[in-house]
């Protein structure tokens, strides 16, 4: 299926397939630093129009789209709003708010089906000081009007350029129970509340799934106002998943009460450090579907998409 690419210099990037626009990069922050102005992908569509992201809901302002996070990274929040402090809760601290900096793109292609862009980007703690450069790379590919589905990979390669380690970690690190959340983060819509969530081999709900580990996470639900479901799958790369590869081993987060979100958590239960100089990197896979797909159809799509 025949894609078209949208570029607002400065702005964002919008793909549109079938007359419907699928994604649309933001890479201009928003203006208030306490969200942690970083790009995100807002809106998401499935091929039909069906949006499956949510921007700026009130109970968490700072949750936008898809969005690259860490919420606790060496004492500063690059998640946005408040901060988790153990023994005190979530606090109003501004001071400790990062943002990341889109310093422009490396590579940019667009073929008839397919988009790719690297996009290069810094790291910045509230005070200003430069702390890691990323390079991030979005593909949109595999748009199937048969299937009603279409893909987006999403990789990072973070280096820290500080003069000593980055320590990553999660409120669970900080001493909250199952709050692991960091890294690719998804916010869905409010009709994903109380979606159906399922995993390779079970069907447990997004509270036994919370802080497990897999090759994939579904989620489904049933829309508002219009009659239809609507399919994410969450997907690690395989080297992610290989104990010699990644600097660290990812968990789920993922909650579909009392909203909806994933996040591929690379600190859920314990710290990381990446040392002065030194890098980390993960891919990262969404398919955005029409339709309340099951487990087999998730497994058998996923078997026919090449990494």
């Amino acid at each position: 299926m025949t894609i078209r690419v949208t570029h607002t210099h400065g702005e964002a990037i919008a793909v549109t397939a079938g007359g419907t626009e699928i994604l649309r990069y933001v890479y201009r922050p928003d203006p208030d630093p306490f969200e942690s102005r970083k790009p995100y992908a807002h809106p998401v569509r499935t091929l039909s129009g069906r949006t499956v992201t949510g921007y700026r809901p009130n109970d968490h302002r700072w949750h936008k789209g898809l969005q690259m996070t860490a919420s606790h990274l060496s004492g500063q929040n690059f998640w946005g709003g408040n901060c988790y402090v153990h023994g005190q809760g979530y606090l109003r601290l501004p001071e400790r708010v990062g943002s990341m900096r889109h310093d422009g793109f490396a590579d940019f292609t667009v073929e008839d089906d397919r988009l790719a862009f690297t996009e290069n980007l810094t790291w910045i703690e509230n005070g200003g000081e430069e702390w890691a450069r990323e390079v991030r790379g979005l593909t949109v590919h595999s748009v199937d009007e048969e299937a009603g589905s279409w893909a987006l990979d999403w990789s990072i390669r973070l280096t820290n350029t500080r003069s000593e380690p980055l320590v990553f970690g999660s409120p669970t690190t900080a001493g909250r129970e199952m709050a692991g959340y960091t890294g690719l983060q998804w916010r869905g819509p409010r009709d994903f509340t109380g979606g159906t969530v399922f995993a390779p081999d079970t069907d447990a709900d997004a509270g036994k799934l919370m802080g497990t580990q897999g090759p994939w996470l579904a989620f489904t639900t049933e829309h508002d106002d219009v009659d239809g479901h609507s399919t994410l799958v969450f997907a690690h790369a395989p080297e992610n998943l290989d104990a010699a590869s990644p600097v660290h081993e990812s968990h789920w987060f993922v909650r579909s009460e009392p909203f909806p979100t994933v996040a591929f958590s690379w600190a859920f239960f314990e710290e990381f450090e990446l040392p002065p100089g030194e890098s980390f990197a993960y891919r990262y896979r969404l398919v955005i579907a029409d339709g309340a797909w099951d487990r087999d159809r998730v497994g058998t799509h996923l078997e026919g998409l090449a990494w």
